[in-house]
């Protein structure tokens, strides 16, 4: 079986049809299909997945199994996939810490570049910096002037240190020359109880990390896209609120082995395609998750990958963030 790589792959399907297999390589799917989810059940990676995973059963015509193995950002589940075989039989759905993992942690076990290779982008979403409804703030640059008056006393939450909006919000600080204190979260879940409960200033997720509370006990000031999401119009982004240069929002995606044949490449991701294009997959995922669906061509989420490692691995080491 001819095995490639990432780059030769991306060249490889450029203009490629949904031709069969070439002679010689073997029929696929020959058995049940599995999908890491590098995650607790529950999560945003979970869910979409989840929602996926009867729509690619009934395409492909074998079992899809989804394997939670969380840890690690998300780095551990992920190396699963990268040291599996290359036979299509293995993919991986991973979140928007796989492009800051590899700057963040040292022993990551895998080669992002090397082991793994791009298939598609499902889709991004805003992160959205709120405040409980029990503070006077009405819009970012209120905020913002409050944290030059006095700062470090005003508290922004993140799921956890290298997590997307932190990364965001030191990238905000570093521009904007104001300081405020981070309170890193174990998950999601916690960081979203908090903000529940009023104990943070600023509560910063995707509208599905936020557990729906936006609009009821939350406020949004401000989202972090470079445009305005179509979910919230009004809302402004962060450049519109005075600092310039983010655009930073949440993604999921999927993966596969480096080495898996362009056909199985090619019908995986057609796959993917199809489950993407039912309405009440479009439906889920639109609202109440708040998901742009994207649904890349693996070329595309190449590059974007690209782009987000590099942009994150220098706010890292700019701003000498750490692993906890």
């Amino acid at each position: 079986m001819h095995k490639i790589g990432r780059r030769p792959l991306l060249a490889g399907l450029a203009g490629a049809t949904l031709a069969a297999p070439a002679l010689g390589q073997p029929a696929w799917p020959n058995g049940p299909i599995r999908i890491i989810v590098p995650f607790p059940p529950g999560g945003s990676v979970d869910t979409i997945t989840r929602l996926l995973q009867p729509r690619l059963t009934a395409e492909l015509g074998v079992p899809v199994v989804i394997e939670n193995r969380p840890g690690a950002s998300g780095a551990l589940g992920t190396a699963a996939a990268a040291r599996a075989a290359p036979d299509g039989n293995t993919w991986v759905t991973v979140f928007d810490s796989h492009s800051v993992n590899p700057s963040f942690i040292s022993n990551l076990g895998f080669d992002a570049k090397r082991d793994l290779v791009p298939v598609m982008q499902i889709g991004a979403a805003p992160m959205l910096i709120t405040t409980h409804n029990s503070r006077p703030w009405r819009k970012l640059e209120e905020v913002i002037a409050a944290a030059k008056a006095a700062p470090d006393t005003i508290t922004y939450g993140s799921i956890g240190v290298g997590s997307l909006s932190h990364l965001t919000m030191s990238l905000m600080q570093q521009r904007g020359d104001f300081k405020m204190v981070h309170v890193p979260y174990r998950g999601g879940g916690p960081m979203s109880a908090a903000a529940a409960a009023g104990e943070l200033d600023l509560p910063m997720a995707s509208n599905a990390g936020l557990g729906g509370q936006v609009g009821q006990s939350l406020r949004p000031l401000a989202q972090t896209g470079g445009q305005r999401s179509a979910l919230f119009p009004d809302l402004p982004t962060v450049a519109e609120s005075g600092v310039p240069g983010i655009d930073a929002k949440a993604w999921w995606a999927v993966l596969g082995r480096a080495g898996t044949p362009e056909p199985i490449i090619r019908r995986f991701h057609a796959a993917l395609a199809k489950a993407l294009e039912v309405p009440e997959v479009r439906a889920r995922l639109t609202s109440p998750m708040g998901v742009e669906i994207i649904a890349s061509s693996p070329e595309d989420f190449g590059r974007f990958l690209d782009g987000q490692m590099a942009t994150w691995a220098a706010v890292i080491r700019d701003n000498n963030i750490k692993p906890d």
